[in-house]
Parts: structure tokens; sequence; C-alpha cells
């Protein structure tokens, strides 16, 4: 059994709403581009403490240049408030629309992993490569595993330091960061 956590952003209570919170994980996931993976992370809390609330129905029914407005707040809630603003109001909207503003279901329903896969490269920002991280996230630090995650996951499924879904502590932090700087030395993708 593994015990949920997702020990990233340095902010005990920022890490434990990746965990309570499903829409968190979800934005926290999304956010993870272009930026260190502590910033990305931390960003749903800091939505959540500038909206007063995390509430995917709320945050869809706002305009959306008032939710960039939001994002762009200093300090901004990524490198790029604006796209990034624009992605997570979509996918506020998407979770809305398709799963009546409960996150959660996208897994909690899903036949089994490649179910779970198609469901997640639905949300709005998530490619190939988020899909598979996400798959592995749950799997990995929330013990939520469909039936074929580790296909599904593909490298981000194996014991390698790789991503978000390896870290569960400050030491297995810096691991990841070791093995991304040597891929990037390298001239190799997180997949290799």
């Amino acid at each position: 059994m593994v015990t949920p956590q997702i020990p990233i952003t340095g902010n005990p209570d920022a890490d434990q709403l990746l965990v309570d919170d499903p829409l968190a994980l979800l934005l926290g996931m999304l956010l993870d581009q272009q930026v260190p993976m502590e910033w990305a992370f931390t960003g749903p809390f800091t939505l959540r403490e500038r909206l007063g609330h995390l509430d995917p129905q709320r945050i869809a029914a706002m305009p959306v240049e008032e939710f960039v407005d939001v994002c762009r707040e200093k300090p901004a809630i990524h490198r790029f408030p604006k796209s990034m603003g624009e992605r997570i109001h979509g996918a506020c909207e998407h979770v809305v629309e398709t799963y009546d503003g409960h996150a959660e279901r996208i897994w909690t329903e899903a036949d089994d992993a490649r179910d779970l896969y198609t469901r997640l490269r639905e949300v709005p920002g998530y490619g190939e490569e988020k899909t598979k991280i996400f798959v592995a996230i749950l799997a990995k630090r929330l013990g939520i595993r469909p039936d074929g995650w580790e296909e599904v996951a593909g490298p981000f499924a194996d014991d390698t330091p790789r991503s978000v879904a390896d870290v569960a502590s400050e030491e297995s932090l810096m691991e990841v960061r070791r093995w991304k700087k040597a891929q990037k030395a390298a001239k190799k993708s997180k997949a290799d």
C-alpha cells in the first residue's frame, strides 16, 4: 500500500493539497513545463490562496481574461502566465463540462489505463508525455494503478528517477534533477 504523498513544492501545505484535491494535482501537472517542478506544483496552492478556492466551476465561470489577470499577479503563476492561465481555465471548463466539476472522475471512472490515457489526453494542455507522467504519478505517488498502467506510462513506470512521479523526498528530487541534467548533456529526453 502506497502512502499518498507528493513532496515536491517545499511547502507541506501545497504538497498536501496535491494529495487531497484532484484538481490541484491535475493543474500542477499542467503547469509542469518550462519552469522548475516546485514552481509548477505550487501553482494550484497559489491559485487557491488568491481566489479563496480551487473550484473548477467557479474558475470556469470567470471571464478568461479575469482569470489570466489572477495568474499574472506577482509572483506569476508560471513563466508564461497568459498562455498557462488560458490552459488552466480550459482544463477547468473541461472538468466541469465532462466530469461535472469532479477532476477525480477522470481516473476513478476510467475502465483501465488505456481509458485513463484517453481521458487525460482530452484535458487541454495534456500531451503524450504529460499524460504518461500523470499516469505514473497516480500509480507511484497515490497508489492508483489501473490495469495496464505500466504499459501506458511507458518509461515513466520504471525505477529510473526521471520525473515528478519519482519524487518521494528531497533526496529523490535531487536524483531526478541529476538524471535530467545528465540526459540533457547527452542530448536525450526524459523518455530515453
